[in-house]
């Protein structure tokens, strides 16, 4: 018997018994469906944290920490050893790691928190100074119109993260977004904004003036000796050079921060602070500042993804804390296999139950065909061909199954992201759910496979019957 004949008999018999044959295949739509959609689910995680990695620059990025001074600048304190670290991050620092083998770039990194006023709302950012190299190496996409901050300008330029205003509260309730759940009405491309970099003269400003501090740790450090006025800090007049792209549904790894020019921010600094220590810089036991500029952290580019590991290694021989985006992917990876296992085992039982629908359908179909795979045979039709009958329809119900149960995997995929807001709820950098080809084609081919297994066993019996007790039959 020629093929083209098994598979027009195979769909001709799927054909006779529409409700019986509709009914197992939808059980192979779901368990299918089931599958892609869990396993999706994974993948777009994944797919986010390599998006959150590419932003902040590559598998080849090292990021070195210092010695934790702590205070207004925030330090690292994850690391990919338990070593701590022995020395500062500064210039002297830069200038080694540039000079190390391997070493494309390192450039350093200051944070410091800071407190920004616009209108009638004020709140706390963290201001991320970085050189203009290493911020187009963070691959920031502005808004059009937006550009990355100019090299030691005389006014503090910033780019603000899609939600970074997030973090604003409007002054008099203070009252932000995170107790109305509105986003406060300001447009940092044109708004008139000030930079108090004195977070602590401010408080203590509003305090000994009968304001209210908005935070204990700030009110605390606040001087309570009497009525003693506290001068006010200083207000700088800033602008926004940019904004990153997206809106408030929009997360990336740039969405809360907010970017300026290391070198600019670095003489505001000194010129604020002149006589005095700038909070998170090191001092001495009698609370002088010393001469040399400590930095929060350095990102060092590497050549190659290949020697990530034996440049990390050099760093932390220096007396530094060393993390790599490559160890942390690394770790994120067999997270995200563990998550993708269990999903795909939920859905796999999905599968199986359709398995035995598929079994059951084929087995009615036997005792129903009795007497018709009893003349078959009688007519010289071989063994082999009665087995490769059962199996193609066994694998049409797994076929079709499997194509409509991707159709449907795609629609639910859909109404998750837009559910979710595009993973923005989530906090992710992009769709929450991910298929790719390789997830349709496998699904496919796993529905065939369990189609034809759950049709072997019938089709064996098939095989086994008596051609004159099967033409006898009625």
């Amino acid at each position: 018997m020629r093929w083209i004949d098994l598979l027009r008999m195979s769909s001709s018999n799927l054909r006779r018994r529409k409700l019986r044959s509709i009914l197992t295949i939808l059980g192979v739509v779901i368990g299918t469906a089931s599958i892609v959609v869990m396993i999706s689910l994974g993948l777009g995680m994944q797919q986010s944290l390599y998006r959150e990695i590419e932003q902040s620059g590559g598998m080849t990025a090292v990021t070195v920490t210092g010695k934790d001074v702590g205070s207004q600048m925030y330090y690292y304190s994850d690391s990919g050893s338990d070593q701590e670290a022995s020395k500062y991050v500064t210039d002297e620092t830069i200038e080694k790691l540039s000079k190390l083998e391997h070493v494309k770039s390192a450039s350093p990194v200051l944070l410091m928190n800071s407190i920004i006023m616009t209108g009638k709302y004020y709140g706390n950012i963290q201001l991320t100074g970085m050189t203009p190299e290493a911020l187009k190496e963070q691959n920031i996409s502005l808004v059009e119109g937006g550009r990355l901050p100019k090299i030691d300008g005389s006014e503090l330029e910033l780019v603000f993260g899609n939600l970074a205003t997030e973090n604003l509260m409007e002054k008099g309730t203070d009252k932000g977004y995170w107790e109305t759940g509105v986003m406060p009405e300001v447009d940092v491309m044109k708004a008139q904004m000030f930079l108090i970099l004195d977070s602590d003269a401010y408080y203590n400003t509003l305090y000994n003036t009968g304001g209210t501090a908005t935070s204990t740790e700030n009110s605390s450090s606040a001087s309570t000796g009497g009525t003693t006025p506290t001068k006010a800090p200083k207000k700088y007049v800033v602008h926004a050079s940019g904004r990153v792209t997206g809106d408030e549904n929009t997360y990336n790894a740039h969405s809360y921060n907010v970017y300026c020019d290391i070198t600019t921010l670095k003489n505001m600094l000194k010129k604020e602070y002149a006589g005095r220590a700038i909070p998170g810089q090191p001092t001495t036991k009698s609370g002088k500042p010393y001469k040399f500029f400590a930095y929060t952290n350095a990102m060092v580019q590497v050549d190659d993804i290949d020697n990530v590991d034996a440049v990390a290694s050099e760093i932390q021989n220096l007396g530094y804390k060393v993390t790599t985006n490559a160890e942390y992917v690394k770790s994120m990876q067999k997270q995200f296999a563990m998550i993708q296992a269990v999903l795909g085992g939920i859905g796999a039982v999905s599968l199986f139950v359709a398995a035995i629908g598929i079994m059951n359908t084929m087995m009615m179909s036997i005792y129903e065909r009795t007497k018709e795979i009893g003349v078959i045979k009688v007519l010289g039709c071989s063994l082999k061909n009665i087995k490769q009958m059962f199996l193609l329809e066994a694998a049409f119900i797994g076929f079709i199954g499997g194509v409509v149960g991707n159709l449907l995997s795609f629609l639910m995929s859909f109404i998750i992201n837009i559910l979710t807001g595009n993973g923005s709820a989530m906090g992710l950098d992009g769709n929450i759910s991910y298929i790719p080809p390789w997830l349709v084609i496998a699904s496919m081919a796993f529905a065939v496979l369990i189609g034809m297994v759950a049709g072997y066993f019938p089709a064996l019996r098939a095989m086994k019957l008596s051609p004159l007790a099967a033409i006898r039959n009625e």
